[in-house]
């Protein structure tokens, strides 16, 4: 059954914010330099036709969603096109409800399709985009959902996720493990939450593994702008109490890295050490080496390990290593694979002890992970990809409620401090560490609580901006789009699909059983019979759906499906 609460995606407009990084930042076999920021304004209307506008924002971090032997300009600019084409998705994406509803339909039906035309489009044998880059553009889109839906409410996004708003419960998205004494029946989001969420985290500084430890390290390339550039120097202004090391998979470097990075968190008095291999190592006995001589030689530094971060490759389908040994000495978080609770799922029996979050691969896909690991006993983290801006207030908030093991990672303010000044006015405590810690009190009213309107940034013209008007679908428009869009998966735009494969999602939408969808399908697919040739797009023969010539002639035409739709049947 749908709620009044429901509501559904009427425009969407896009903006890209490059930032240049004051320190360049190693992800993986590539250096960061330079980082575009896509935010996105998404309005949303209800039932009663009340709109609202919400704001998300990502990092487009090139090097991490899309490692790769092509060109960094070549990959930036195929992510900036795919997030222009997601304007276009979502302003007409046929779905209603709430928002965890609509993305999971989104992730689950919208983006495999646009992620397969754009790598169809590159052309036979190019290196194909990622799934994870596609995650990283679709996100600004979904975090403006959540936020949007939280507006147009009047209530902060956290306090949406119960059964008050949503028509489904985690049940509908999420299987327990086999053999877990485990059950999403009946259970929402806010279960799994922090019923209190604290206004400080703890913060984790990132020591980059081209992050000059001492004066024997500087380049004399460094920046003179008045932030600190030796770890020491970042450690005593900041107070911070936790430090990231970055790894590279080099045995000896990498030792010697932890030791080093170690013994100035012994005398700067820093509590904790986590150790991020960045996917580069293929042998868990690799790990168990460096942390074995680290307990024999150095005990007080292992002890200060709080957890290990993937230092395997993130395709645990192609790569399903048993991990037991590593996580029987320390925690073991996946982060790259956390993104799809399925992975959750298949890391937690190879051995992965919890899981590393992020808004970058969508607050809807966080949120499920969030729900499914916790449900199973795993640790949680959230960390970072460089959130300046906007980006940093979803982040900071996904910590608070999600109950991590220690606070939050925030390194845009090592890398990217300028960037955020007219944020920072407003939010002080989320822009700058102060005795290691976080302020998120400044975080206040409906949606995110970002308070944009008393944040005194001058957009850019819209890269991409769409509009369909807040006047409600009718089902019928509803069930058109869906059948258009599955016509669209086909190889050729004149082959057949059964009827069958169209109903799942008309009953899901108009939240109806299967039986009444059917029903609505073809009764659709009769009246179309009534109009002249050349209008009609699908014809029904039998079991299957046949599309006409005419859908042909204008299926690739991105604004063509409601113009095209005949309304007075």
């Amino acid at each position: 059954m749908s709620k009044p609460t429901d509501v559904r995606p009427i425009a969407a407009a896009l903006y890209f914010l490059p930032i240049t990084t004051r320190m360049p930042l190693k992800i993986g076999p590539e250096a960061t330099t330079e980082v575009t920021c896509a935010r996105v304004k998404l309005t949303m209307a209800d039932a009663r036709g009340r709109t609202a506008e919400g704001w998300g924002e990502t990092p487009l971090n090139v090097q991490w969603v899309w490692p790769g032997a092509l060109s960094y300009e070549t990959r930036h600019e195929v992510l900036k096109r795919f997030c222009v084409q997601l304007v276009e998705a979502w302003t007409w994406f046929a779905a209603s409800g709430h928002p965890v509803e609509i993305g999971h339909a989104f992730l689950e039906r919208e983006l495999p399709r646009l992620l397969e035309q754009t790598n169809a489009g590159l052309g036979p044998g190019a290196e194909p985009m990622p799934w994870l880059a596609a995650l990283a553009c679709c996100s600004a889109f979904d975090l403006a959902l959540h936020d949007a839906f939280g507006v147009l409410h009047d209530v902060p996004t956290y306090r949406t996720y119960t059964d008050e708003f949503m028509n489904a419960d985690l049940a509908h998205y999420l299987a327990p493990a086999e053999g877990a004494d485990v059950s999403f029946l009946g259970k929402f989001p806010a279960e799994f939450l922090v019923p209190n969420p604290p206004d400080t985290l703890p913060a984790w500084h990132l020591v980059g593994d081209k992050d000059p430890l001492d004066e024997s390290e500087l380049t004399r390339a460094e920046p003179d702008d008045g932030y600190p550039v030796l770890l020491r120097d970042w450690i005593r202004r900041d107070g911070l109490k936790c430090l990231k090391v970055q790894l590279r998979g080099d045995d000896v470097w990498d030792y010697a890295r932890l030791v080093k990075v170690g013994r100035v968190a012994v005398e700067e008095e820093v509590d904790w050490l986590t150790a991020d291999f960045n996917c580069a190592v293929r042998e868990p006995s690799y790990v168990i080496d460096v942390l074995d001589r680290l307990l024999w030689e150095f005990p007080r530094l292992y002890g200060m390990i709080l957890y290990v971060e993937q230092p395997f490759p993130y395709e645990l389908e192609a790569n399903p290593i048993d991990v037991h040994g590593v996580s029987a000495r320390k925690p073991l978080l996946m982060d790259e694979s956390a993104h799809d609770w399925h992975l959750v799922k298949l890391g937690r029996p190879l051995g992965w002890s919890g899981v590393v979050l992020k808004t970058c691969t969508t607050q809807t896909g966080a949120l499920l992970s969030l729900c499914w690991a916790k449900a199973h006993g795993m640790t949680l983290m959230v960390q970072d990809l460089i959130n300046p801006m906007l980006a940093q207030v979803p982040h900071a908030l996904l910590a608070a409620h999600a109950g991590t093991i220690m606070g939050v990672e925030s390194n845009a303010m090592q890398f990217a401090p300028g960037a955020s000044r007219p944020e920072s006015a407003v939010h002080p405590g989320l822009y700058r560490r102060r005795d290691g810690t976080l302020d998120l009190s400044t975080i206040s009213g409906p949606g995110f609580g970002y308070r944009v309107d008393a944040i005194r940034r001058e957009l850019p013209e819209p890269a991409a901006s769409r509009n369909r008007g807040p006047n409600p679908m009718s089902d019928t428009q509803k069930i058109w789009l869906i059948l258009w869009r599955r016509a669209l998966k086909s190889r050729k735009p004149r082959d057949p699909f059964e009827v069958a494969e169209v109903v799942p999602d008309v009953a899901e939408v108009l939240k109806i059983s299967d039986k009444a969808a059917e029903r609505l399908v073809r009764g659709l697919l009769k009246e179309l019979e009534r109009l002249p040739d050349g209008k009609q797009f699908f014809r029904l023969e039998g079991d299957a759906v046949v599309p006409l010539p005419e859908f042909a002639d204008v299926h690739q035409d991105p604004q063509s499906e409601l113009a095209a739709y005949p309304y007075e049947l």
